[in-house]
Protein backbone atom coordinates (compact mmCIF):
# COMPACT_ATOMS: atom_id res chain seq x y z
CA UNK A 1 0.00 0.00 0.00
CA UNK A 2 1.41 3.25 -1.01
CA UNK A 3 2.32 5.60 1.72
CA UNK A 4 1.47 9.28 2.87
CA UNK A 5 4.38 10.77 1.91
CA UNK A 6 5.03 8.47 -1.33
CA UNK A 7 1.13 8.95 -2.34
CA UNK A 8 2.02 13.19 -2.15
CA UNK A 9 5.42 13.31 -3.71
CA UNK A 10 4.12 10.77 -7.06
CA UNK A 11 0.51 12.87 -7.28
CA UNK A 12 2.75 16.10 -7.63
CA UNK A 13 5.52 14.99 -10.01
CA UNK A 14 2.86 13.29 -12.24
CA UNK A 15 1.44 16.97 -12.38
CA UNK A 16 4.62 18.30 -12.90
CA UNK A 17 4.74 20.95 -9.81
CA UNK A 18 7.23 22.04 -8.77
CA UNK A 19 7.50 22.97 -4.51
CA UNK A 20 8.05 26.49 -5.28
CA UNK A 21 4.98 26.54 -8.09
CA UNK A 22 2.84 24.50 -5.14
CA UNK A 23 3.93 27.14 -2.00
CA UNK A 24 2.98 30.36 -3.98
CA UNK A 25 -0.64 28.69 -4.97
CA UNK A 26 -1.16 27.24 -1.22
CA UNK A 27 0.93 29.79 0.67
CA UNK A 28 2.30 26.46 2.61
CA UNK A 29 5.60 27.11 3.43
CA UNK A 30 8.29 24.80 1.30
CA UNK A 31 9.88 23.33 4.43
CA UNK A 32 6.00 22.04 5.07
CA UNK A 33 5.70 20.68 2.04
CA UNK A 34 9.04 18.25 2.36
CA UNK A 35 8.12 17.18 5.37
CA UNK A 36 5.03 15.81 4.37
CA UNK A 37 6.23 14.06 2.01
CA UNK A 38 9.52 12.66 4.51
CA UNK A 39 6.74 12.37 6.65
CA UNK A 40 8.90 13.90 9.49
CA UNK A 41 5.83 15.46 11.55
CA UNK A 42 8.05 17.24 14.02
CA UNK A 43 8.74 20.19 11.42
CA UNK A 44 5.36 21.51 12.20
CA UNK A 45 4.51 23.46 15.50
CA UNK A 46 1.32 21.19 16.47
CA UNK A 47 -0.78 18.96 15.02
CA UNK A 48 -4.36 21.33 14.33
CA UNK A 49 -1.44 23.09 11.79
CA UNK A 50 -0.52 19.74 10.39
CA UNK A 51 -4.09 19.04 9.72
CA UNK A 52 -4.58 22.01 7.84
CA UNK A 53 -1.61 21.77 5.87
CA UNK A 54 -2.46 18.17 4.92
CA UNK A 55 -5.82 18.94 4.14
CA UNK A 56 -4.96 21.77 2.04
CA UNK A 57 -2.03 20.27 0.07
CA UNK A 58 -4.36 16.89 -0.63
CA UNK A 59 -7.22 19.23 -2.24
CA UNK A 60 -4.84 21.09 -4.20
CA UNK A 61 -3.14 17.95 -5.43
CA UNK A 62 -6.84 16.11 -6.05
CA UNK A 63 -6.51 13.46 -3.35
CA UNK A 64 -9.08 12.30 -1.26
CA UNK A 65 -8.52 14.07 2.03
CA UNK A 66 -9.88 11.67 4.05
CA UNK A 67 -8.00 8.77 2.97
CA UNK A 68 -4.85 11.01 3.75
CA UNK A 69 -5.82 11.64 7.25
CA UNK A 70 -6.14 8.10 7.43
CA UNK A 71 -2.89 6.79 6.51
CA UNK A 72 -1.36 9.83 9.14
CA UNK A 73 -3.41 8.07 11.91
CA UNK A 74 -1.88 4.66 11.06
CA UNK A 75 1.38 6.36 10.93
CA UNK A 76 0.48 7.42 14.51
CA UNK A 77 -0.46 3.92 15.48
CA UNK A 78 2.47 2.21 14.10
CA UNK A 79 4.95 4.72 15.87
CA UNK A 80 3.64 3.61 19.28
CA UNK A 81 6.16 0.94 21.34
CA UNK A 82 5.34 -2.71 20.30
CA UNK A 83 4.65 -5.00 23.37
CA UNK A 84 7.77 -6.96 25.07
CA UNK A 85 6.11 -10.16 24.67
CA UNK A 86 5.59 -9.61 20.95
CA UNK A 87 9.32 -8.82 19.92
CA UNK A 88 10.07 -12.31 21.90
CA UNK A 89 7.90 -14.15 20.31
CA UNK A 90 9.16 -16.14 17.08
CA UNK A 91 8.12 -19.06 14.93
CA UNK A 92 8.98 -22.50 15.91
CA UNK A 93 11.98 -23.55 13.48
CA UNK A 94 11.79 -27.15 14.14
CA UNK A 95 10.36 -29.80 11.45
CA UNK A 96 6.57 -30.42 13.00
CA UNK A 97 7.11 -34.76 14.10
CA UNK A 98 10.17 -32.94 16.26
CA UNK A 99 8.05 -30.54 17.34
CA UNK A 100 5.55 -33.52 18.84
CA UNK A 101 8.31 -34.61 20.45
CA UNK A 102 9.65 -32.24 22.13
CA UNK A 103 6.07 -30.90 23.61
CA UNK A 104 5.70 -34.46 24.62
CA UNK A 105 8.56 -34.74 26.59
CA UNK A 106 8.51 -31.07 27.87
CA UNK A 107 4.70 -32.30 29.50
CA UNK A 108 5.82 -35.13 31.06
CA UNK A 109 8.60 -33.75 32.68
CA UNK A 110 6.63 -30.94 33.76
CA UNK A 111 3.88 -33.49 35.54
CA UNK A 112 7.01 -35.02 37.22
CA UNK A 113 7.85 -32.12 38.76
CA UNK A 114 4.52 -31.53 39.83
CA UNK A 115 4.47 -34.34 41.99
CA UNK A 116 7.84 -33.94 43.04
CA UNK A 117 6.78 -30.74 44.59
CA UNK A 118 3.20 -31.79 45.38
CA UNK A 119 4.10 -35.20 47.10
CA UNK A 120 7.33 -34.81 48.52
CA UNK A 121 8.46 -31.31 48.96
CA UNK A 122 6.04 -28.46 50.42
CA UNK A 123 6.76 -25.37 47.52
CA UNK A 124 7.44 -22.09 48.29
CA UNK A 125 6.08 -19.10 46.22
CA UNK A 126 9.11 -16.21 45.81
CA UNK A 127 7.14 -12.86 46.98
CA UNK A 128 7.17 -10.41 44.17
CA UNK A 129 7.97 -6.84 45.16
CA UNK A 130 5.61 -4.70 42.50
CA UNK A 131 7.12 -2.21 40.42
CA UNK A 132 6.15 1.44 41.32
CA UNK A 133 6.06 4.27 39.34
CA UNK A 134 6.09 7.28 41.27
CA UNK A 135 4.46 10.53 40.27
CA UNK A 136 6.29 13.44 38.75
CA UNK A 137 6.08 16.98 38.76
CA UNK A 138 6.60 19.25 35.74
CA UNK A 139 6.89 22.85 34.79
CA UNK A 140 5.56 24.48 31.76
CA UNK A 141 8.81 26.66 31.16
CA UNK A 142 8.11 27.78 27.94
CA UNK A 143 4.77 28.25 25.37
CA UNK A 144 4.08 24.17 25.44
CA UNK A 145 5.62 20.74 27.15
CA UNK A 146 4.68 17.26 25.30
CA UNK A 147 5.82 14.05 27.13
CA UNK A 148 4.70 10.81 27.87
CA UNK A 149 2.56 11.12 31.60
CA UNK A 150 1.24 8.49 33.94
CA UNK A 151 -1.48 8.37 36.66
CA UNK A 152 -0.56 10.99 39.76
CA UNK A 153 1.67 13.24 37.20
CA UNK A 154 1.64 16.39 37.33
CA UNK A 155 2.13 19.78 35.96
CA UNK A 156 2.71 23.41 37.41
CA UNK A 157 0.90 26.12 34.32
CA UNK A 158 2.24 29.44 35.71
CA UNK A 159 -0.50 32.02 34.32
CA UNK A 160 0.88 35.82 35.74
CA UNK A 161 2.06 35.79 39.13
CA UNK A 162 0.43 32.58 40.03
CA UNK A 163 1.01 28.82 39.43
CA UNK A 164 -1.81 26.39 38.74
CA UNK A 165 -1.44 22.69 39.14
CA UNK A 166 -3.21 19.83 36.81
CA UNK A 167 -2.92 16.20 37.59
CA UNK A 168 -3.68 13.39 35.27
CA UNK A 169 -6.16 11.56 37.96
CA UNK A 170 -7.39 8.84 36.21
CA UNK A 171 -6.50 6.11 33.25
CA UNK A 172 -9.56 4.23 32.49
CA UNK A 173 -11.23 4.70 28.76
CA UNK A 174 -9.26 7.91 28.46
CA UNK A 175 -7.25 10.28 30.34
CA UNK A 176 -9.08 12.27 33.21
CA UNK A 177 -7.17 15.68 34.32
CA UNK A 178 -7.77 17.15 37.43
CA UNK A 179 -7.63 20.78 37.83
CA UNK A 180 -8.94 23.54 39.71
CA UNK A 181 -12.09 24.28 37.92
CA UNK A 182 -13.10 20.31 38.03
CA UNK A 183 -11.91 16.71 35.92
CA UNK A 184 -11.30 17.29 32.09
CA UNK A 185 -11.88 14.04 30.04
CA UNK A 186 -9.17 13.95 27.01
CA UNK A 187 -10.05 12.36 23.86
CA UNK A 188 -7.48 10.62 21.62
CA UNK A 189 -6.25 13.15 18.62
CA UNK A 190 -8.86 15.81 20.35
CA UNK A 191 -7.59 19.34 21.62
CA UNK A 192 -9.22 20.33 24.97
CA UNK A 193 -9.00 24.03 26.11
CA UNK A 194 -8.99 24.49 29.95
CA UNK A 195 -9.49 27.26 31.94
CA UNK A 196 -7.14 26.87 35.45
CA UNK A 197 -7.87 30.59 36.75
CA UNK A 198 -11.63 30.75 36.51
CA UNK A 199 -11.80 33.77 34.33
CA UNK A 200 -14.07 32.32 31.52
CA UNK A 201 -11.16 32.62 29.09
CA UNK A 202 -9.25 29.33 27.82
CA UNK A 203 -5.33 29.30 29.20
CA UNK A 204 -4.09 25.88 28.11
CA UNK A 205 -5.02 23.76 24.75
CA UNK A 206 -4.69 19.89 25.86
CA UNK A 207 -3.95 17.38 23.14
CA UNK A 208 -3.78 13.72 23.44
CA UNK A 209 -1.44 12.24 21.05
CA UNK A 210 -1.37 8.59 21.83
CA UNK A 211 -3.14 6.13 24.63
CA UNK A 212 -4.10 2.41 24.60
CA UNK A 213 -7.08 1.71 27.08
CA UNK A 214 -5.83 -1.48 27.01
CA UNK A 215 -2.02 -0.55 28.34
CA UNK A 216 -3.11 2.19 30.96
CA UNK A 217 0.24 1.62 32.41
CA UNK A 218 1.83 2.48 29.13
CA UNK A 219 1.03 6.16 30.18
CA UNK A 220 -0.64 8.58 27.31
CA UNK A 221 1.49 10.88 25.48
CA UNK A 222 0.17 14.79 25.96
CA UNK A 223 0.79 18.01 24.96
CA UNK A 224 0.23 21.07 26.91
CA UNK A 225 -0.08 24.43 25.34
CA UNK A 226 -0.79 28.00 26.64
CA UNK A 227 -3.35 29.40 24.80
CA UNK A 228 -1.53 32.72 24.59
CA UNK A 229 2.25 33.94 25.18
CA UNK A 230 1.27 35.50 28.82
CA UNK A 231 2.35 39.47 28.76
CA UNK A 232 3.79 41.11 31.59
CA UNK A 233 2.33 44.31 33.22
CA UNK A 234 5.14 46.72 33.24
CA UNK A 235 3.36 49.29 34.80
CA UNK A 236 4.31 51.44 31.77
CA UNK A 237 3.21 53.62 29.09
CA UNK A 238 2.47 50.61 26.40
CA UNK A 239 4.41 52.63 23.89
CA UNK A 240 7.54 52.79 26.52
CA UNK A 241 7.08 49.62 27.43
CA UNK A 242 7.30 48.28 23.66
CA UNK A 243 10.30 50.62 22.97
CA UNK A 244 12.33 49.23 25.69
CA UNK A 245 11.81 45.63 24.65
CA UNK A 246 12.35 46.30 21.08
CA UNK A 247 9.72 46.12 19.84
CA UNK A 248 8.82 48.20 16.59
CA UNK A 249 4.68 48.52 16.14
CA UNK A 250 3.52 50.00 12.79
CA UNK A 251 1.14 52.89 12.68
CA UNK A 252 -2.35 52.47 11.61
CA UNK A 253 -4.27 55.91 12.39
CA UNK A 254 -3.23 58.94 14.24
CA UNK A 255 -5.90 61.05 16.19
CA UNK A 256 -6.87 63.02 18.96
CA UNK A 257 -9.10 61.05 20.65
CA UNK A 258 -9.67 57.02 20.44
CA UNK A 259 -12.35 55.75 18.48
CA UNK A 260 -14.03 51.81 17.71
CA UNK A 261 -12.81 50.40 14.66
CA UNK A 262 -13.98 47.26 12.58
CA UNK A 263 -11.51 45.08 11.15
CA UNK A 264 -13.30 42.59 8.04
CA UNK A 265 -11.03 39.18 7.00
CA UNK A 266 -11.08 37.26 4.23
CA UNK A 267 -9.53 33.79 3.97
CA UNK A 268 -7.68 33.21 1.15
CA UNK A 269 -6.48 29.82 2.00
CA UNK A 270 -7.06 27.41 5.37
CA UNK A 271 -6.23 28.52 8.69
CA UNK A 272 -5.85 28.79 12.03
CA UNK A 273 -7.32 31.90 13.53
CA UNK A 274 -7.88 33.19 16.77
CA UNK A 275 -8.98 36.49 17.86
CA UNK A 276 -8.96 38.14 21.00
CA UNK A 277 -11.02 41.37 21.68
CA UNK A 278 -10.30 44.15 24.10
CA UNK A 279 -8.78 42.26 26.60
CA UNK A 280 -11.78 40.19 27.31
CA UNK A 281 -12.94 37.48 24.13
CA UNK A 282 -11.12 34.43 23.10
CA UNK A 283 -12.57 32.61 19.87
CA UNK A 284 -10.61 30.31 17.95
CA UNK A 285 -12.13 28.87 14.42
CA UNK A 286 -10.85 26.85 11.38
CA UNK A 287 -11.43 28.73 7.96
CA UNK A 288 -11.66 27.42 4.96
CA UNK A 289 -11.28 29.42 1.81
CA UNK A 290 -13.29 31.68 0.85
CA UNK A 291 -14.53 32.55 4.36
CA UNK A 292 -15.33 36.22 5.79
CA UNK A 293 -15.47 37.51 9.08
CA UNK A 294 -16.00 40.60 10.48
CA UNK A 295 -14.82 41.75 14.11
CA UNK A 296 -15.72 45.01 16.25
CA UNK A 297 -13.20 46.42 18.36
CA UNK A 298 -13.87 49.19 21.05
CA UNK A 299 -9.56 49.29 21.57
CA UNK A 300 -7.31 46.53 21.11
CA UNK A 301 -6.97 42.94 19.94
CA UNK A 302 -5.13 40.45 19.39
CA UNK A 303 -4.72 38.15 16.23
CA UNK A 304 -3.14 34.63 15.91
CA UNK A 305 -3.22 32.95 12.24
CA UNK A 306 -1.52 29.75 11.48
CA UNK A 307 -0.74 30.88 7.60
CA UNK A 308 -0.26 34.68 7.40
CA UNK A 309 -0.87 35.18 3.93
CA UNK A 310 -4.21 32.91 4.02
CA UNK A 311 -5.53 36.37 5.69
CA UNK A 312 -6.87 39.29 4.41
CA UNK A 313 -7.81 41.50 6.95
CA UNK A 314 -9.19 45.58 5.96
CA UNK A 315 -9.43 47.66 9.10
CA UNK A 316 -12.23 50.22 8.87
CA UNK A 317 -12.51 53.01 11.32
CA UNK A 318 -13.81 56.76 11.27
CA UNK A 319 -14.04 56.87 7.04
CA UNK A 320 -10.67 55.42 6.73
CA UNK A 321 -9.57 52.26 5.37
CA UNK A 322 -6.17 50.20 6.01
CA UNK A 323 -5.32 46.88 4.63
CA UNK A 324 -2.62 45.18 7.06
CA UNK A 325 0.44 42.96 6.35
CA UNK A 326 0.52 40.40 8.86
CA UNK A 327 3.65 37.85 7.63
CA UNK A 328 4.95 35.69 4.58
CA UNK A 329 3.47 32.29 3.28
CA UNK A 330 3.27 29.26 5.41
CA UNK A 331 4.72 31.68 8.75
CA UNK A 332 2.96 31.57 11.75
CA UNK A 333 1.60 34.97 13.28
CA UNK A 334 0.51 36.62 16.65
CA UNK A 335 -0.47 40.36 15.90
CA UNK A 336 -1.26 43.07 18.55
CA UNK A 337 -3.50 46.26 17.51
CA UNK A 338 -3.84 48.38 20.26
CA UNK A 339 -4.75 52.59 21.00
CA UNK A 340 -1.68 54.50 22.29
CA UNK A 341 -1.29 57.68 23.75
CA UNK A 342 1.78 59.83 23.04
CA UNK A 343 3.78 62.12 25.19
CA UNK A 344 2.15 65.11 23.10
CA UNK A 345 -1.70 63.61 24.37
CA UNK A 346 -2.25 62.46 20.59
CA UNK A 347 -3.42 58.71 20.07
CA UNK A 348 -1.73 56.31 17.89
CA UNK A 349 -3.21 53.47 16.76
CA UNK A 350 -0.17 50.78 16.54
CA UNK A 351 0.30 47.41 15.21
CA UNK A 352 2.82 45.46 17.13
CA UNK A 353 3.89 41.63 16.27
CA UNK A 354 4.64 39.46 19.46
CA UNK A 355 7.47 36.75 18.98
Amino acid sequence: MESLGDKLKSAREAKGYSYEQVGKETNIARRYLEALEAEDFSKFPGEPYLFGFLRNYGEYLGLDVKELLSLYRAIKIQDQPIPVEQLLRSPPSFPKPLLVIICVFVVLAALAAAGYYFFIKSPVEPVQNPVIQLPMEYILEGSFLERRFYKGDTILVPIGDDQYKTELISMDDSPMLGTSGGSVPLNLFGETDVDLNGDGIADLQVTLSDYDRRSPAAGALIRFALKFDPVPDTGLNPALAAAQSGQSGTVIFTSTNTYPFTMDIQFQNYCMFRWEVDRRERTERYFSRGDALSIPVQNTIRLWASNATAVTIELNGAGRKVTLNLGTAGEVVVIDLRWLRDNDGRFRLTQYRLE
